[in-house]
C-alpha cells in the first residue's frame, strides 16, 4: 500500500467539545499563561509515517525488480544528487533496465504498459499528428477506439504533453506506456515528410547520368564526379533508409550481367528489393566507397569501411565490404543499430530456468562463460546483454573485438588489429595488467588466445567469449582440438550456451493449419498434437513470408563435478553429448519444439537451423545461416 505523504491524527487537534487539546508530553507544548497552542497540537506523526511519496524505487522493490541493496544504493544516489531524476539514476547506474523502469511509471500512474511495434499503429491514427510533434513530446497515436484516440507515451509523468495532444487531436485519450525506441520505430516506418523517395523516379533519373568507361584514362576523378551527381546518392541514400525501416540486418549490391541486383537480409533470409540498370552499378559502388572513405580507383582487391548515418533521427553505424568478382564489384553493407543488440537478458527468448541459470552463470566472479552458434546466431547480443546487467562502476570491465561494432559506454573496449600486430592474444596480455575484473573475448580462435584465457579464468577473472560450434558439448572438444589440456578445461569452464535464431510466426496473419506429413513424426515424437499447427499465411506487413521477427533457442551446459570428470576422462565429441542428454537439460531442438507448442514459431524453422534428421537421432545437426539484426 502507498504511505501518504502526512498522516494527520485528528483527534489529537481537539476534544470532543471542540476545545483544543494540550498533550503535556508534546516536545513543543506551550506553557499554560502564553495562550498559544503547540505545534503538537497542530500535527503529531504516527511513528510509522514515512515524510516522502511512494515512488518508482518503492514499487520497484515490491515487485522484486530491486534488491534491498540494489534499493539501499538507489536511495543513496537520490541523496547525494536530490535535483537528479530517480529513473534516470536507475538506469544509469544499472540497478534497473528501461523497461522494467517504465513498467514502474506505468503502475505509479496507474496506466498500462505495453510494447508497441510499428505493426501495432494504425496509419491513419498515426497521421493526426506530425512526426516532429510525436518526437518532441514522446506521445504517439496508436489507435482509434470508437470516439476515444489511444496514445502511447514514454513520459507518463508530462501531463502538459498528453494535454497537448488531447487538444491537437480534438479527442478523448486513452493513455498507455511504451518504451521510446517503439516511438521511434513508429516514427521510421510512417515517416511523412517531403523527403521520402520514389525508388521509380530516382532510377529513371539515373538512365540519363553520363556513365564513364573502363578504358578512359581520368577514370577515377570521372567515377568520383558520377558518383556524386544527385541521382546517385538520392539512390544510395534510399538503399540505406529503406534498408534500416525495413529492419534489414545487410544490404546485398550485387553485379549481374543486364541488372544489378539488391538484396536485403530481413530476419535472417535474402530478399531481392529491387534492380538498377547494370550501367549505373560502378557509380553505385563509387558513391558507397567515398562515404566509406576508401579507394574508388582500386577495384581489383577487396577493401573494408565504415559509415556512419543519421536515420530516423538515430545515428546508426554501417560497416562495408566491397569484392571483385567476374561482373564487378559486389558491396555488402553491414547494418549496426546499437539499439537492436542491447537488450535485456529476459528480453532474448529464453525460458525462466535456462535465464535464471545463465544470470547466475554471469554474476559468478570467475571461470569462462561461452556462448556458441553459427556467425550471425545473435552471440553478440547475448554477450553485451549479459554485459550490460554487470556494475559498471565497481567493476572493470572490457573487451578485445575484432572488429568492435558497437559502441558500449559501460565497458572499455579494444580494436584488435592484426597488421600492427595488436592480435587478441597480445591484447588480451595487455588487458590482464589493467586490474581487469570482466574480460570479453570475441572469438577464441587459436591456441595462444585460448591459453590466455584460461589463465585469466583460473586467476580470478571472469572471461566471456564466443566459440563457433554446433552445439554446447561440441565447445570441450573444439577446446581441445585447439590445444587446451582437458585438465585446464574442466577446472576454468563455467558453462557453454549455444543458440539459434528461427523467425516469430507473423501476428499479422497466423493461422491453423494440417501439419504436412512430412512433418507428423518429428511433432509426435516431441510431444506435440500433429493434427494442426499454427503458422503464417504471408501478407504485406511479412513481405509474403509468413515470418515477422526472430526468437532465440537455447541449450545451456553447466559444467558440474560430474561433467568435469567425463572432460578429464574422454573430452570426445560422442561423449560430451552424451554427458549433456544425461543431464537432463533441453537441446536447442527441445528448446525450438517449445517455441513451436508456444505458437512462437514453425517446425519448419526449428529443423532449418538446428537439425535436418529427425529427433531420434541425437548425433545429427545442421549449421545453417542465420544472421543477427
Amino acid at each position: 500500500m502507498r504511505t501518504p505523504f502526512f498522516r494527520t491524527k485528528y483527534s489529537d487537534l481537539a476534544g470532543r467539545d471542540g476545545s483544543p487539546v494540550n498533550r503535556p508530553d508534546a516536545p513543543f507544548a506551550s506553557s499554560e499563561d502564553d495562550g498559544i497552542a503547540g505545534l503538537s497540537e497542530l500535527y503529531s506523526p504516527e511513528d510509522s509515517c514515512e515524510a516522502r511519496v511512494h515512488d518508482i524505487a518503492d514499487i520497484l522493490l515490491e515487485d522484486g525488480g530491486l534488491s534491498p541493496e540494489a534499493f539501499t544504493r538507489a536511495r543513496q544516489l537520490q541523496s547525494d544528487n536530490p535535483a537528479a531524476d530517480l529513473a534516470a539514476l536507475l538506469i544509469d547506474a544499472r540497478l534497473a533496465g528501461r523497461e522494467e523502469v517504465l513498467k514502474a511509471k506505468a503502475q505509479l500512474y496507474d496506466m498500462e504498459f505495453r510494447r508497441v511495434g510499428p505493426d501495432d499503429v494504425d496509419p491513419a491514427a498515426f497521421e493526426k499528428l506530425d512526426t516532429d510533434t510525436i518526437r518532441n513530446l514522446s506521445v504517439m497515436p496508436v489507435a482509434v477506439e470508437g470516439d476515444t484516440l489511444l496514445v502511447a507515451t514514454s513520459e507518463p509523468g508530462n501531463i502538459f504533453a498528453i494535454e497537448s495532444v488531447r487538444n491537437k487531436a480534438q479527442m478523448p485519450l486513452r493513455v498507455v506506456v511504451c518504451c521510446p525506441e517503439d516511438i521511434d520505430a513508429a516514427c521510421g516506418r510512417f515517416k511523412n515528410d517531403a523527403n521520402d523517395y520514389n525508388v521509380d523516379d530516382i532510377i529513371s533519373d539515373m538512365t540519363d547520368v553520363e556513365v564513364v568507361q573502363d578504358q578512359d584514362k581520368d577514370f577515377a576523378e570521372d567515377l568520383e564526379k558520377m558518383a556524386g551527381q544527385s541521382p546517385v546518392i538520392k539512390f544510395v541514400n534510399y538503399l540505406i533508409s529503406n534498408a534500416i525501416r525495413e529492419g534489414a540486418s545487410d544490404i546485398h549490391i550485387e553485379p549481374k550481367e543486364k541488372h544489378t541486383k539488391i538484396r536485403y537480409r530481413i530476419d535472417g533470409v535474402l530478399f531481392e528489393a529491387m534492380q538498377s540498370p547494370p550501367k549505373m552499378h560502378p557509380a553505385i559502388v563509387s558513391r558507397i566507397k567515398v562515404m566509406a572513405n576508401l579507394d574508388i580507383s582500386e577495384r581489383r582487391l577487396p577493401q573494408d569501411g565504415k559509415i556512419s548515418v543519421i536515420v530516423a533521427s538515430r545515428e546508426v553505424d554501417l560497416r562495408v565490404s566491397t569484392l571483385p568478382t567476374s561482373m564487378g564489384e559486389k558491396v555488402v553493407i553491414r547494418v549496426l543499430d546499437s539499439r537492436s543488440i542491447l537488450r535485456g537478458l529476459n528480453q532474448l527468448g529464453m525460458e525462466p530456468d535456462t535465464c535464471a541459470e545463465f544470470e547466475n552463470q554471469v554474476s559468478l566472479p570467475h571461470g569462462i562463460l561461452l556462448v556458441t552458434g553459427p556467425t550471425g546466431s545473435g552471440k553478440s547480443t547475448t554477450l553485451y546483454s549479459a554485459l550490460a546487467q554487470m556494475d559498471g562502476d565497481r567493476l572493470n570491465v572490457s573487451t578485445v573485438e575484432d572488429p568492435v561494432e558497437y559502441k558500449l559506454e559501460f565497458c572499455n573496449q579494444v580494436q584488435a588489429n592484426d597488421k600492427i600486430g595488436l592480435t587478441f592474444a597480445s591484447a588480451l596480455r595487455s588487458l590482464l595488467r589493467q586490474d581487469p575484473d570482466v574480460i570479453m573475448i570475441g572469438e577464441i580462435r587459436d591456441h595462444e588466445t585460448a591459453k590466455i584465457a584460461v589463465q585469466a579464468a583460473l586467476t580470478g577473472h571472469l572471461v566471456l567469449s564466443t566459440l563457433h560450434t554446433n552445439d554446447a558439448a561440441a565447445s570441450v572438444t573444439r577446446l581441445v582440438n585447439i590445444g587446451v589440456d582437458p585438465y585446464l578445461i574442466a577446472a576454468s569452464l563455467n558453462a557453454v550456451l549455444a543458440q539459434r535464431l528461427v523467425r516469430r510466426i507473423c501476428p499479422k496473419c497466423n493461422q491453423t493449419t494440417a501439419v504436412p506429413e512430412a512433418l507428423r513424426s518429428t511433432l509426435e515424437a516431441a510431444g506435440l498434437n500433429p493434427a494442426e499447427m499454427v503458422r503464417g499465411a504471408g501478407c504485406e506487413a511479412c513481405r509474403h513470408s509468413g515470418y515477422s521477427g526472430r526468437v532465440g533457442i537455447y541449450e545451456l551446459l553447466v559444467v558440474d563435478d560430474p561433467f568435469r570428470d567425463m572432460i578429464n576422462a574422454d573430452p570426445s565429441v560422442t561423449n560430451m553429448r552424451r554427458a549433456f542428454r544425461q543431464s537432463g537439460r533441453a537441446s536447442l531442438f527441445d528448446d525450438g519444439m517449445h517455441k513451436v507448442a508456444q505458437e512462437l514459431t514453425t517446425v519448419d524453422e526449428v529443423l532449418r537451423v538446428t537439425r535436418a534428421n529427425a529427433p531420434a537421432d541425437e548425433e545429427s545437426s545442421t549449421n545453417q545461416k542465420s544472421t543477427t539484426v
